[in-house]
């Protein structure tokens, strides 16, 4: 391939992206008290932001019941909204897009991050197998109750809210964690769900709640402005399904008729921040491509070599970049020019100072140093 396909432009909504390294939402926990972000956060997105590029900051808790994570910002607040305009400002001035990534753990958390102390909730009283971070440190995720029938309403005016609060703070867009095992994955898979209401037992009534917080979601920010983030046959959090790709491929198409700005595929290949098998194709977005008309991101341990495959072979338009992008401030311009990369320092992913956060080096630092 002579041609770089990850630094030709593209669309999402309607944004012109000037390339197709796109920033994946990561959770960092770096939010000061109330779950707002602050400057150093700022610091941290404007480094990765680049003029055309694409950014969908870290995962973000609509409600403070959704929390898995000490630490983590919300967007349930004024004061989080004023911290996240921050944030966004400090990304628009160096011309970059970024949408926020709408986030409610569902059971993968614990008592000492609940309000009150009480239990989690889910779509079923079924444990899950991990660890949700407390103040204290890594605590194994509790037991979650089920949520009642007429809770649920409450909980898609949350991911409606925080879609308002996210386009207040001056957001392009938002996107519905609908992956990695947390509260709307719960409800879609069968493995997590054994409910026999509404929203439980056919694939059509356990899609109904994403279908709903994306449907609230669009409501608010209109056609090309909402994204939705899968991962079929993930199994972290312990998740599982009798039919995955039947699973998903149902919710592919039935997002397909809400004018999304794209949807955010996670290869199973990928388990946590855990790369499983980094050689394995990119199965998900190959059967899902035909499902879904709009543009579709592929996340997943990708490196130069594989984004460039995988966009050559045509089954997504982007490709999500996480931990290389944690160490790699610059990392377009790293890969477009084919210069090694920062490793990354897996002690300082979660919570801390500036260390391993807004440290890295960029690549004209590392060559003036030399």
């Amino acid at each position: 391939m002579s041609k770089q396909l990850l630094f030709t432009p593209t669309s999402v909504g309607p944004f012109t992206l000037k390339h197709r390294v796109v920033m994946a939402p990561l959770t960092r926990m770096r939010s000061s008290e109330g779950n707002v972000p602050n400057e150093m956060m700022a610091e941290y997105y404007a480094q990765r932001a680049t003029p055309g590029g694409l950014i969908i900051a870290e995962a973000t808790p609509v409600s403070p019941y959704g929390f898995g994570y000490a630490g983590a910002p919300g967007i349930f607040t004024q004061a989080q909204v004023e911290g996240w305009r921050k944030v966004v400002d400090a990304v628009h001035a160096k011309g970059g897009v970024i949408f926020l990534q709408l986030w409610h753990v569902g059971r993968q958390s614990h008592s000492l991050l609940q309000p009150g102390g009480i239990d989690p909730v889910a779509p079923s009283a079924i444990q899950a197998e991990g660890y949700a971070y407390a103040q204290s440190g890594a605590v194994p995720f509790g037991m979650p109750r089920a949520l009642l029938l007429e809770e649920i309403p409450a909980i898609v005016e949350e991911f409606r809210h925080g879609a308002e609060l996210a386009k207040s703070a001056g957001f392009d867009g938002v996107e519905i964690h609908g992956a990695n095992g947390y509260l709307p994955d719960q409800f879609l898979q069968d493995g997590t769900n054994k409910r026999t209401d509404a929203y439980g037992g056919s694939i059509e009534n356990r899609a109904r709640f994403l279908l709903e917080i994306t449907s609230a979601a669009t409501l608010v920010w209109g056609p090309g402005r909402v994204g939705v983030r899968l991962s079929p046959s993930s199994s972290y959090g312990s998740m599982h399904d009798s039919d995955p790709e039947e699973t998903f491929g149902y919710a592919a198409k039935a997002l397909d008729t809400l004018g999304l700005a794209y949807l955010h595929i996670v290869e199973p290949r990928i388990k946590g921040d855990d790369t499983l098998d980094k050689d394995a194709a990119p199965v998900a977005v190959h059967y899902l491509r035909p499902l879904f008309s709009g543009p579709i991101i592929a996340a997943g341990g990708f490196n130069r070599e594989s984004a460039e495959e995988l966009l050559f072979q045509g089954d997504a338009d982007m490709v999500a970049f996480g931990r290389a992008f944690i160490a790699n401030p610059d990392l377009p311009r790293r890969l477009q020019e084919n210069l090694p990369l920062n490793a990354y320092d897996r002690d300082t992913f979660y919570g801390g100072d500036a260390g391993g956060y807004t440290d890295y080096p960029f690549a004209a630092q590392q060559v003036s140093s030399e």
